[in-house]
């Protein structure tokens, strides 16, 4: 924490959306269970959670690890594409506490906003159209926008430059260490708001900030650019 120093004004926020925005971890979580078995494999819940705020290339790769050469790899991705699409057509899907509330707020600021998320462009687009938050951001980054994935700086780049902002002068919210990681990498101040894996002491080293809830990031926001309106008004 740096309490005693003066926040840099926030001019445009980078959202993940997976376990920030969404609580779609969960159900990703269960969705990969289910999709093992329909296969026959039993994935444990520990390599289950390991994927969580990995791009899909990366999970592919620990899928062959974990399974073999023979793990039937597309066809298991697939069944979760449609498995976890099922769960989020069945209501199973919510935003996580504050994200309507901060978003209210951004739009009373008039600060731009973006996701980068290591998701695919049609699995974001069903989880935002689903919640109604699709039309609520300026621009969205997926896997398949960027070479590469997180914890590479490219997709919280891409997202500023989306949005012309300044990164010295962007504010990242994360909750994966991952994303975190590329947060960090692209120069961006970051608040960590974990969801299923807790802070460690190396995220909670790299992050701005820790907080529980979405709530905290308003209080954040306010502060520090009511702090650069005291400082422009000092004669």
């Amino acid at each position: 924490m740096r309490t005693e120093e003066r926040e840099k004004p926030v001019r445009a926020v980078v959202f993940d959306m997976d376990g920030l925005l969404l609580d779609s971890e969960r159900l990703a979580v269960e969705s990969l269970g289910l999709s093992g078995q329909e296969l026959g494999y039993e994935l444990s819940e520990q390599f289950r959670h390991s994927l969580i705020g990995m791009p899909a290339d990366t999970c592919r790769a620990m899928a062959v690890t974990a399974f073999g050469p023979d793990f039937p790899l597309e066809e298991f991705f697939r069944r979760h594409e449609t498995v976890i699409a099922r769960l989020v057509d069945d209501g199973r899907l919510t935003v996580k506490p504050g994200v309507t509330e901060l978003l209210d707020e951004l739009d009373h600021r008039g600060i731009p906003r973006a996701i980068a998320t290591s998701s695919n462009r049609v699995r974001t687009r069903h989880h935002l159209g689903a919640v109604g938050l699709a039309d609520r951001f300026d621009a969205i980054v997926t896997r398949q926008d960027v070479h590469h994935g997180k914890p590479h700086p490219e997709p919280y780049l891409t997202a500023t430059a989306a949005l012309r902002a300044d990164p010295e002068f962007t504010l990242a919210c994360e909750d994966s260490p991952n994303g975190l990681r590329a947060a960090h990498a692209a120069g961006l101040r970051c608040l960590l708001i974990p969801d299923l894996i807790p802070a460690t002491p190396e995220t909670t080293g790299l992050a701005h900030r820790v907080y529980p809830t979405l709530y905290d990031a308003i209080d954040y926001i306010t502060t520090a650019n009511t702090t650069e309106n005291c400082r422009t008004a000092t004669p």
